[in-house]
């Protein structure tokens, strides 16, 4: 206990001095979080060398982060900044956008602290500094900040705080509390932190006073993690109370809906219900309360909750929320308190359309949060897999290879056939006028992709992705430093040379789920290995110099869904490695439709390594098969009793679909 005391001495002195400690600088900082077995690396300790990230980082710095600011503080297009303006009393005006856009900027200044991290280019800290004061003069006296409910104040005269629970004040306050942890842990400047601090303070009041539906508006909780990650950064022990409450009080109110999670108490759920970026946001941020205290009837409903995930309702690309609408619970009841309408819904055990795939980008990064912090908890790898899957192709799908143009859905299929529009546009397009939350979620989420890279606890260093990089990090006083050379998702091959390593550490490396057959390699000699919750454990005894190398086999696999997964009977995706690919209308031949061409599950595809729009991908090269040429006109046609035929196709990474050429896609593929 007096060591413990100790260290708490030491933070408190650190947030005082403005300095700060090992693993206090990590994204999600639970150095000392008693249930976390594993923790992340400071921000800024992993670099990018070669390869896939350090490639997409660098379009991040380069076109990313600058168009982002651009967007956002162009009045002309987002007025996300030209709010706080007016809000401050600076400039005149209307509030123009979504509610939600003061998020969106914090998201904004979220991803350029964590560029800087890695950069330490001062022009990114400029930036953040011109903006911080104008933030800073918006927000009320008590704390409360909310740029719409201020400006609408200020021309109605009227008092509105709170009091729409479709508003997003808390949302935004959740991201401000994030981009104030961050900036403060990369920068030990606390002029942002202040101003979430004073925020987090009004909320805390506001929780205290509020009744059950009155506090229902926490319509997309991710203040529940910029609590908790507040908490960690200040010690302050009440906002670790405003998070159990925040909690606690979703299982209070009596008319609840799914769509926000709380028309059945969180501690009585066992499936994922409802609208699906608010769903995982919610378990990101219980999972992080339960990192912090021991409470297993959270605990217990996050891991019931994420097996239904994986198991009913998740896509093989990582992606969360299959329909646009759907309904809660299932019933002949025509009063909507029974049946409820949801938006980004779940659905059903299995229900999980292609062409009417909804797959928000925000929900599959909202995905990837809670798998983050799932690994850290328990340190099994399976969540930093459903992690990696996300990342690799629901996320990545969200921004166009050149960085700048964005979706906000992510199908499995389009069809320019489809007699019907569907609200979300299919192509990539420079601002989302309607609802631009995912540019930034994405844009912060590849800046702080090398945050996930590796964990660290009291004697091992966790290899969670691979790339070429360099982890340059200390840990409770003992320096760690190891290079990793690797060219995946392209190459199953990565090899890793110990710099520095504390005598008593072990390496553990992540052992994909999808990886048979895997071989590590020391200095040149194969060795036999254990894995323990889907980690290889290099035993004890590493030292400066030794080359240790894993080896996946990069299969080209074949993957068929559940049979109950309607959509995809009797067809098939393909995979290799991390990656899920698709058949784009760009890469068959011009009279083909790629709705008729089938796939042998035994055929050879080849990997074939090709540059678009300056970034490296792998193409699969292969056939596929057809025995109908004949154009659909009807709604049904008889069965061609034809020879198949075999078409060349190339296949490509779901991520990269729409970049070259704009057209019809598939993941799912008929069977041959």
């Amino acid at each position: 206990m007096k060591a413990k005391n100790n260290l708490l001495i030491l933070a408190l002195s650190g947030l005082l001095t403005g300095q700060l400690y090992a693993q206090e600088k990590a994204i999600t900082n639970t150095g000392e979080s008693p249930f976390a077995v594993q923790n992340a690396v400071n921000m800024g300790d992993v670099s990018w060398t070669k390869g896939f990230w350090a490639e997409r980082t660098s379009v991040c710095y380069e076109r990313m982060v600058p168009h982002l600011w651009d967007v956002y503080t162009s009045a002309d297009i987002s007025h996300a900044y030209r709010n706080f303006e007016i809000a401050a009393g600076l400039a005149e005006g209307e509030h123009k956008g979504p509610s939600f856009h003061d998020g969106d900027f914090y998201k904004t200044l979220e991803a350029v602290c964590a560029l800087y991290a890695q950069t330490k280019d001062e022009r990114l800290l400029q930036m953040i500094d011109e903006v911080t004061p104008v933030i800073a003069k918006s927000q009320r006296e008590d704390g409360y900040i909310y740029t719409k409910a201020t400006i609408d104040q200020r021309n109605s005269g009227e008092n509105i705080e709170f009091q729409d629970r479709l508003s997003f004040e808390a949302y935004n306050i959740g991201h401000l509390m994030t981009a104030g942890c961050i900036h403060y842990r990369v920068t030990g400047n606390k002029n942002l932190l202040n101003i979430a601090v004073k925020a987090a303070d009004y909320l805390y009041g506001f929780y205290k006073k509020s009744n059950p539906t009155l506090a229902r508006n926490a319509i997309c909780p991710s203040h529940y993690m910029g609590t908790i990650e507040l908490y960690r950064t200040t010690k302050d022990p009440k906002y670790l109370e405003l998070a159990q409450h925040l909690v606690d009080i979703k299982g209070e109110i009596e008319d609840g809906t799914d769509d926000n999670q709380d028309r059945i108490p969180f501690r009585q759920q066992n499936k994922a219900m409802g609208h699906a970026v608010r769903a995982s946001y919610l378990y990101a941020g219980v999972t992080d309360l339960v990192t912090e205290i021991q409470d297993t009837t959270l605990s217990n409903r996050l891991f019931a909750i994420w097996d239904d995930v994986v198991k009913h309702k998740m896509y093989i690309t990582g992606g969360l929320g299959s329909l646009y609408d759907g309904t809660s619970p299932d019933g002949t009841s025509y009063n909507p308190t029974d049946v409820q309408k949801i938006h980004q819904a779940f659905g059903r055990d299995y229900q999980l359309p292609n062409l009417t795939a909804h797959n928000e980008t925000c929900a599959n990064i909202g995905n990837m949060l809670w798998n983050w912090r799932m690994a850290g908890l328990t340190g099994d790898a399976k969540y930093i897999d459903v992690l990696e899957l996300a990342l690799y192709n629901s996320v990545l799908s969200g921004i166009s290879l050149d960085g700048d143009k964005f979706l906000y859905t992510n199908p499995l299929s389009y069809s320019s056939n489809l007699p019907f529009q569907q609200r979300w546009s299919k192509k990539r397009v420079p601002y989302i006028s309607l609802s631009n939350c995912c540019p930034p979620n994405v844009v912060r989420t590849i800046a702080e992709v090398s945050s996930y890279a590796y964990s660290v606890s009291d004697d091992a260093v966790w290899v969670n992705l691979f790339g070429g990089n360099i982890l340059d990090t200390e840990y409770k006083g003992q320096k760690i430093k190891i290079s990793q050379e690797s060219n995946y998702p392209w190459d199953g091959d990565a090899s890793f040379v110990v710099e520095e390593l504390p005598a008593n550490y072990v390496l553990k490396l992540r052992i994909p789920g999808w990886a048979d057959d895997a071989k590590i390699m020391k200095n040149n000699k194969e060795v036999a290995f254990q894995t323990e919750k889907g980690y290889a454990i290099l035993s004890a005894g590493l030292k400066k110099g030794d080359r240790i190398t894993l080896q996946l086999p990069m299969n080209v696999t074949f993957m068929e869904a559940n049979p109950l997964v309607e959509e995809a009977r009797n067809q098939v995706a393909v995979m290799r490695g991390p990656v899920v690919y698709c058949l784009e209308k760009a890469d068959v031949p011009e009279n083909a439709d790629i709705f008729d061409l089938k796939i042998n599950a035994s055929s050879s595809f080849e990997p074939v390594e090709e540059s678009v729009l300056g970034q490296s991908i792998v193409f699969l090269q292969g056939n596929a098969y057809t025995d109908n040429t004949e154009k659909w006109n009807t709604l049904y046609r008889k069965v061609s009793a034809d020879e198949q035929e075999a078409v060349s196709v190339k296949l490509v990474p779901y991520f990269a679909w729409g970049n070259r050429t704009f057209g019809d896609m598939a993941v799912w593929l008929p069977r041959k």
